[in-house]
């Protein structure tokens, strides 16, 4: 009986990944087809031509009024005026630019957006990693135990012997039986839900590799890196970018409205014509916006405060516990990888030098190390591929 048990077999295949491994392949697929991605960029794609209007000409008036004399000798009077209102001339540059920062903005929004959607695809993909590889040794050991147990009722048919040891390897195959049922379904699920990501289009995978981890610098280089691709702070500093402008915006249209046009009017067989104009006084209209923008500004100060402070620590504690899981590992792989528990178990067991209970408890004992092993692995490219999110 044949078991690749364990620490050594696994632990020889921890970061030997292809150049492009499986996971990379399926999040460019997923970027291309998810459809809550396409649906983002439609809608910020339609916000941007929302930035851009508003920016134009009012709409020209015409006004025509007939006024009927009294008493009849008094004549009839026409007047006809058609207007072009506009805003002081600065404010179209102001509105412009505040338009521009908007875009921006969106382009930011997006971006976030398609980041978290990704990490959260690139974790359903080492959550399988993690599931296909515990589902070999899982297999193996439900093999391995049938065999045992095929093994004891023969030996109890020939009255060599006991119905305890029958039991003892029916109630561990049952156990195995129902690990192996579990992760077989999660498996699915988690095929299920990637085909999903992957906008209905089937997505699925069967490698037992995660992805290649690049050399990661020291904390506050890392950090540096981070912050420069964190498109949450870059919407939050264009956040105080779009405040600034609105203050712009909201001062120039503080200044007087004009309006320019042609003014006809007929009277007792005369008419007069020439040109119309206008202002509008900005008294109440304007009352409190740049007052309303400012505040504005100061919670876009606040907000991007608050948000560098917090990630940095969010990611000082990735970091740490990056390097902890890294120990981890690298003293799993210390092992002595030519020490293989499970055949000398298996040797020891078919000499009759342990029982049948002591063999089962032992080798519970190393599966369940091996268990611990293959979570460790996992947790620790989960929190990667977090720290690598800026990556993505």
């Amino acid at each position: 009986m044949k078991y690749n048990i364990l620490l050594g077999f696994v632990l020889l295949s921890f970061g030997t990944i292809t150049a492009q491994s499986t996971i990379d392949k399926a999040l460019s697929e997923i970027a291309k087809n998810n459809k809550t991605i396409q649906a983002n960029t439609n809608y910020w794609n339609a916000q941007k031509v929302q930035y851009k209007t508003g920016n134009s000409l009012y709409n020209p008036t015409v006004e025509y009024d007939y006024l009927k004399g009294t008493p009849a000798n008094a004549g009839n009077q026409t007047d006809i005026v058609i207007a072009q209102s506009f805003d002081f001339p600065t404010v179209y540059g102001k509105k412009n630019q505040l338009a521009t920062a908007r875009t921006t903005q969106a382009d930011l929004e997006l971006k976030a957006a398609n980041q978290d959607l990704l990490l959260e695809a690139k974790k359903v993909c080492i959550e399988l990693v993690y599931r296909n590889k515990l589902q070999l040794p899982l297999t193996k050991r439900k093999e391995a135990t049938e065999k045992w147990l095929a093994h004891f009722k023969k030996k109890l048919e020939i009255g060599d012997g006991t119905i305890l040891d029958v039991n003892k390897a029916e109630i561990q195959l049952l156990e195995i039986k129902k690990q192996f049922q579990d992760n077989a379904s999660a498996i699915a699920k988690l095929n299920e839900q990637l085909t999903s990501l992957n906008g209905g289009n089937a997505l699925v995978i069967t490698d037992v590799a995660y992805f290649d981890v690049p050399v990661i610098s020291d904390f506050e280089t890392l950090e540096k890196e981070i912050e420069t691709q964190d498109y949450i702070r870059k919407t939050l500093e264009q956040e105080k970018i779009i405040a600034q402008k609105q203050i712009d915006v909201s001062k120039a249209m503080a200044l007087p409205k004009m309006e320019v046009g042609y003014h006809y009017q007929g009277i007792l067989g005369q008419t007069y014509n020439g040109i119309h104009t206008g202002i509008s006084l900005p008294l109440w209209e304007s009352k409190n916006t740049v007052k309303l923008q400012k505040a504005k500004m100061t919670f876009a100060e606040s907000a991007l405060t608050d948000h560098t402070n917090e990630h940095y620590y969010e990611n000082k504690q990735l970091y740490g516990r990056y390097e902890s899981l890294k120990s981890i590992l690298e003293d799993y792989q210390k092992i002595n990888q030519s020490v293989a528990p499970i055949p000398l178990l298996d040797k020891a067991l078919a000499a009759g030098q342990i029982s049948v209970l002591e063999y089962f408890v032992e080798l519970n004992y190393y599966n369940n190390s091996y268990n611990s092993f293959l979570e460790i692995e996992k947790e620790y490219y989960e929190v990667v591929a977090t720290l690598l999110k800026y990556q993505l």
